[in-house]
């Protein structure tokens, strides 16, 4: 359950006003083998490596790069369910712990969608935060689950168990539990994967739609093409950030051999074709 519910409902941690939303400086990562997870100073297994960035209130970033570059461990070092072996990691000034302001939207694998629960219930998650553990929920509570899934176009799905769910349900409805935390930076890993088209469209209509709330959102994913097309900047990351800016200054044939290696090809000039064994095939960049 403690994986279903991946969030930080610890209470209110203060902001300061003039720091960045998210903030890591010098940040690495390194496990112990054999450690489940298990960080150490004498790790083995570097996971990050001096990752340093800034992310400002409302900032759409695509986090990418090949299988095992540290996308995951990001994401759990902002939600501050890892710590680093050194570095910092803040948002609005402090440390994630105490905030409720983030949510975490983990990889589908990660989730046990035979958990009996019911949509509603899930949204309802988000708002343990807020009420504090062991609290019943009162009307304004299930009113902000209402309007919450119904900002997301679940509303219809309340009563519905959670595995009964397509995938594009699923994520939206996980988006409606951020709405719902009232959360300020929104972290989603690989939410993209596996959905057609048409839902992954639907997922960014709810992300526009949180644009005027100055929701901050990182988005990791394989897909570069939607990366450059709807994301405000990219980090391209392979243990360490290779590059981190607008699309057209990250995906350059120098970056994308520097994070891919043998994996990225030339195709005659005109772009690159990136065979990731993680990424199920082959995607083309164009240069």
């Amino acid at each position: 359950m403690d994986n279903f519910v991946a969030q930080i409902t610890s209470r209110h941690a203060a902001h300061l006003t003039d720091a960045p939303t998210l903030e890591l400086k010098n940040v690495s990562v390194a496990y112990v083998e054999g450690g489940n997870g298990v960080t150490s100073l004498h790790g083995e297994h570097l996971a990050l490596q001096d990752v340093s960035f800034q992310v400002e209130s409302g900032e759409r970033i695509a986090v990418v790069g090949p299988n095992g570059a540290g996308k995951s461990t990001l994401f759990k070092l902002i939600v501050g369910t890892l710590k680093p072996n050194q570095g910092e990691v803040n948002v609005y000034g402090h440390g994630p712990h105490g905030h409720i302001c983030i949510a975490y939207v983990p990889q589908r694998s990660q989730i046990d969608w035979s958990f009996p629960v019911t949509v509603e219930d899930v949204v309802m998650m988000g708002r343990v935060g807020q009420i504090g553990l062991f609290r019943w929920p009162r009307r304004r509570d299930w009113d902000l689950v209402k309007a919450s899934l119904e900002r997301v176009n679940a509303a219809h799905l309340a009563k519905k168990q959670i595995g009964e769910l397509s995938g594009g349900q699923q994520q939206r409805v996980f988006i409606a539990r951020a709405l719902a935390q009232e959360a300020e930076l929104l972290l989603m890993d690989e939410p993209l994967a596996g959905l057609d088209v048409p839902n992954q469209e639907a997922i960014f209509d709810v992300l526009d739609a949180l644009r005027p709330d100055g929701v901050t959102v990182l988005v990791a994913t394989h897909d570069l093409n939607l990366a450059e097309s709807r994301f405000d900047r990219m980090m391209l990351l392979n243990k360490r950030i290779v590059a981190f800016d607008v699309a057209t200054a990250v995906l350059t044939p120098d970056n994308l051999l520097e994070a891919y290696g043998g994996h990225m090809h030339t195709v005659g000039g005109s772009g690159v074709v990136l065979t990731d064994e993680c990424c199920g095939g082959f995607e083309e960049v164009e240069g």
